[in-house]
């Protein structure tokens, strides 16, 4: 009996890193993008704002796509969905140096690489483990996902950053798009046999009603729970400050006068110090209550955030502001998802939680077009800086509110993932 416990926990968590491999591919090429901004802009003349406003549309596709793709996916299966979204994503990231025009880099980093990247993003990733993954296990398997992420962020965008300084910006481009290539395998690992258990965690994780449901009435049941709409807003705010931080770090960095590579570390080290936050996250709220986890670490990004506005600007303070940050970053996914099965269940689990995403990047979408805007108005960031502050104290008040059972301790003989 002991065996086939091992045995399972070693399939479980094959699944859960196999998983994280695809986010680190997905998350750390797209947030590599950022660093092409500027030259981005000198390349097509368009100006800064318009550049911006691709990035920020990007960031509503990506939130867009999600529920459509897990809609797609908890219908047919996440194999196909998930392949033709890295396949989308390759393409247009390879495609982009042809973009001459304001419209054609909209089509391509704001329409085409930000739907493909949403087909393999957090809500079908999870979905497709969880699957996979009993419930005693995912709370520890969406951590073990979500610093896949970072170990991504860590790694691609110093790579990008030498990718630029070496073989210039345009193949450096081409070579990100082809390295999204290799996420294939790796989803093949974990939807082996998901067409054959689609159904098999229809109402787990949680008392929700909706495990039997169709789709639309599932949509319809999270969309009159009150605690499914705190977590919207709260998302909300998460995905304003993400995004903020995420495109315009490097021209607060270029604007106190310092080189690129400032930004490209210290957003590496966002991802590296993830890593530890997401390992850590995923281990609390199996004993925690995931509302209380969400509002402490929204509040500790609004401390965070405060200290570094007030801080003299040097390479060294962006780079513990990166290391905080990085802390916070990503954490908020595994307790949110969490809530979702929780409140929901976990039957349409991709839809709804794409759902969430797409509140998400509504705020993202926001968070990046404004940065640009807020520059090109008024030549500095501060207002954004404000008004990230206060959407974090805002978005630790509104998960309070949210009723969640608390969760119950692994059964006697349930082994962790090892």
């Amino acid at each position: 009996m002991d065996t086939t416990l091992h045995v399972r926990s070693r399939s479980h968590l094959t699944i859960a890193l196999a998983a994280g491999a695809v986010f680190a591919l997905g998350l750390g090429l797209r947030q590599s993008l950022p660093l092409f901004i500027s030259l981005l802009n000198s390349h097509t003349g368009v100006g800064y704002a318009t550049v911006s406003l691709a990035f920020g549309l990007s960031q509503l596709m990506w939130g867009m796509a999600q529920p459509v793709a897990g809609a797609i996916a908890d219908r047919w299966g996440p194999r196909p969905v998930m392949i033709a979204g890295a396949t989308v994503f390759s393409i247009a990231v390879a495609a982009t140096p042809v973009a001459d025009s304001a419209i054609t880099l909209m089509l391509l980093i704001g329409v085409a690489a930000a739907a493909g990247a949403g087909a393999i993003g957090p809500a079908m990733l999870m979905s497709a483990a969880n699957r996979l993954i009993p419930e005693a296990h995912r709370a520890l398997a969406s951590g073990i996902i979500n610093a896949g992420g970072s170990v991504g962020q860590f790694t691609i965008l110093p790579l990008t950053q030498l990718l630029i300084g070496t073989a210039g910006w345009q193949p450096a481009l081409v070579l990100l798009g082809a390295a999204g290539l290799a996420a294939i395998p790796a989803i093949r690992v974990i939807t082996r046999t998901a067409p054959a258990h689609a159904n098999a965690h229809a109402g787990a994780a949680g008392g929700g009603t909706v495990g039997s449901a169709t789709v639309g009435s599932a949509l319809r049941g999270a969309l009159q729970d009150p605690g499914f709409l705190l977590l919207n807003a709260g998302f909300f705010a998460c995905g304003f400050h993400v995004a903020f931080i995420s495109t315009h770090l490097p021209g607060v960095v270029a604007l106190c006068g310092m080189p690129a590579t400032v930004s490209a570390w210290s957003l590496s080290l966002i991802g590296l110090c993830n890593i530890l936050g997401s390992l850590f996250i995923g281990k609390a709220i199996q004993t925690v209550p995931m509302k209380y986890a969400l509002a402490v670490l929204y509040f500790a990004r609004a401390l965070l955030i405060m200290a570094f506005v007030v801080a003299p600007k040097t390479p060294l303070t962006f780079a513990l502001f990166g290391a905080g940050l990085g802390f916070t970053y990503l954490s908020t996914v595994p307790p949110t998802i969490g809530l979702v099965a929780k409140l929901c269940g976990a039957r349409y689990l991709a839809t709804l939680f794409g759902v969430v995403m797409l509140s998400h990047q509504l705020g993202g979408f926001l968070g990046a077009w404004l940065g640009g805007k807020a520059f090109e108005v008024t030549g500095s960031y501060d207002w954004m800086w404000q008004a990230d502050i206060a959407l974090c104290l805002l978005a630790a008040l509104l998960h309070l509110p949210i009723r969640e059972a608390r969760p119950l301790p692994l059964a006697a003989g349930q082994a962790q993932p090892t």
